[in-house]
């Protein structure tokens, strides 16, 4: 048996120093129907109804083969035939591979460990003590709830060679119920009897109000994700060796598009983009956010439950909460919402904290900065409890600059046939006339997103230009200064501060601001971390 452990393990006698829990008595709990026996509580199983789930991806095209093998005109296919025994040897193979998976996979809660045992022939063993647990989520695909089953992720400190995660794919959704109360509520009880904080009651901070839905055309996610599905088309299509510019519809469309003046034509299309976009986004909206629900539970733990086909549960520990994120997208903020972020550890990469780590959707953003101060436990948000300080005006210099450098190629580009053909140089001069004037627009908005401040034990910082994002961190969290320059910078006698934390981004930034502002900032904030760094005239 070759172990596979994270963190500390228990495999012998358990440690009375500890006060490890007793395991749950046969027959009280649906994670727990058998009894334990001396050896402690009853093994745990995969329920047998994953057999096929996972075979699912295997019968669409069994059942297509076996379809033209059987409704042919009674001549025998040869390679429907061979391809027929191919999918069905298939069949075979991943239900008995799954089979022996329900079969050998096991686990259970023992006293104050998580134990699961896995494989026949190759068999491995993992034990997590439970106060290594940070948290405990839920995820219910729609096959999964058509067949009442579920999958548990349970997030692990110290990583470990399985990258900080313990997963159970395949227990129903009792079994999952059961194993993340029992987690979140024995962890809770280990940390109380080691003087941790007294548990709080259950309590709901927000839920999901219908008229949010109406900020859902305000992310880019409608547009894109249909630009993103035709290419997707496209690609398959080219790949089928199919011109999709060939097919009856599409050649009517590209036709019927030539065929009215431009000025119609393109109207039309942005309308009709527009409309399928914002369908898109609705949809996506829905199907993401219905029954959203914000709570706080006992143990110090924030429970967040979505999705309306996927149900999706995230536990985030409040004891590993280091702050929060107010985005504000462009078009969002002008239609008065934005999103909140966590800035947590335990929830994964910096990627899956920008998923797994959403407190809020797109919503009103006075609720949004109400849920932020709830959550932090403050009378108000961290991100405007203080006026932020502004940066000196050599940060507009730099970012009219970079407006620049990006607008004048394309200016040039558009420019460049103008030697031959001289309409070019009209357009070339719409061009600057139309970017010009949005570069130094979404400068100045740039510059004046740009602020820092201290709101109490909180460091706050605000930047962007699309996306104007404010995090409040909590001072305590930052572990480390990053002080950088470029030689433009060091020109304009600017720099970037970079705070490192274990939580969220895992980096977060003071862009451009002076250098003796921005270094006794970093010292105000976290005194004595970067003062021994400095060098003094």
């Amino acid at each position: 048996m070759s172990p596979e452990p994270a963190g500390p393990t228990g495999t012998g006698t358990d440690d009375p120093a500890r006060g490890a829990l007793p395991g749950p008595r046969a027959g009280t709990d649906p994670a727990h129907p058998t009894g334990g026996g001396a050896d402690g509580p009853a093994w745990q199983r995969l329920s047998l109804r994953s057999v096929p789930l996972h075979l699912s991806w295997v019968l669409a095209p069994l059942a297509t083969t076996a379809g033209t093998v059987l409704g042919g005109d009674g001549t025998l296919n040869l390679q429907a035939l061979i391809t027929l025994a191919t999918l069905t040897v298939a069949f075979g193979v991943v239900a008995a591979i799954n089979l022996m998976r329900c079969l050998t996979t096991r686990y259970r809660i023992d006293r104050d460990r998580l134990e699961v045992h896995k494989g026949l022939l190759f068999r491995s063993s993992r034990t997590v003590l439970l106060e290594r647990v940070r948290n405990a989520d839920v995820t219910a695909k729609p096959l999964y709830r058509l067949l009442g089953l579920a999958s548990v992720a349970v997030g692990v400190a110290g990583g470990g060679s399985s990258g900080g995660s313990l997963s159970l794919d395949g227990v129903t959704r009792d079994q999952a119920t059961a194993l993340r109360r029992d987690l979140l509520n024995r962890r809770a009880a280990l940390l109380a009897a080691e003087g941790a904080p007294a548990e709080t009651e259950d309590t709901a901070i927000v839920r999901f109000d219908r008229a949010w839905v109406r900020y859902a055309p305000l992310t880019v996610w409608g547009v894109g994700g249909l630009f993103a599905a035709l290419g997707v088309v496209y690609r398959t299509l080219h790949e089928m060796q199919i011109d999709p510019l060939e097919l009856g519809a599409v050649r009517g469309l590209v036709d019927t598009f030539t065929s009215v003046p431009v000025w119609v034509a393109v109207p039309v299309t942005v309308l009709a983009v527009a409309a399928v976009g914002t369908a898109g986004a609705v949809g996506l909206y829905v199907e993401g956010w219905s029954g959203f629900r914000l709570e706080r539970e006992e143990g110090g733990i924030l429970r967040v439950r979505r999705g309306l086909w996927i149900h999706r549960s995230v536990s985030i520990e409040e004891g590993r909460l280091r702050g929060v994120e107010v985005v504000e997208p462009m078009l969002l903020r002008w239609g008065g919402g934005a999103r909140l972020h966590a800035v947590a550890g335990g929830l994964g990469t910096a990627e899956e904290n920008r998923t797994r780590g959403t407190l809020m959707p797109p919503s009103p953003r006075a609720e949004v900065l109400r849920v932020a101060a709830e959550v932090l436990g403050a009378d108000r948000s961290p991100t405007e409890a203080v006026e932020l300080a502004r940066h000196p005006r050599r940060a507009l210099r730099r970012r009219i600059n970079r407006g620049l450098l990006v607008v004048l190629p394309v200016v040039a580009l558009v420019a460049l046939p103008g030697i031959w053909v001289p309409g070019f140089l009209v357009a070339a001069g719409i061009t600057a006339a139309v970017l010009l004037p949005a570069a130094v627009l979404l400068a100045l908005d740039a510059y004046r997103t740009l602020g820092h401040g201290l709101a109490g034990s909180y460091l706050v910082s605000r930047a962007g230009t699309f996306a104007h994002r404010t995090v409040a961190l909590r001072r305590e969290g930052v572990i480390g200064w990053t002080v950088s320059r470029s030689p433009f910078q060091r020109r304009a006698g600017l720099l970037t501060l970079s705070a490192a934390t274990a939580a969220g981004a895992g980096v977060y930034r003071v862009r451009d601001v002076a250098e003796g502002e921005g270094l006794a900032f970093a010292e105000q904030a976290v005194p004595g971390l970067l003062a021994p760094f400095l060098v003094r005239d």
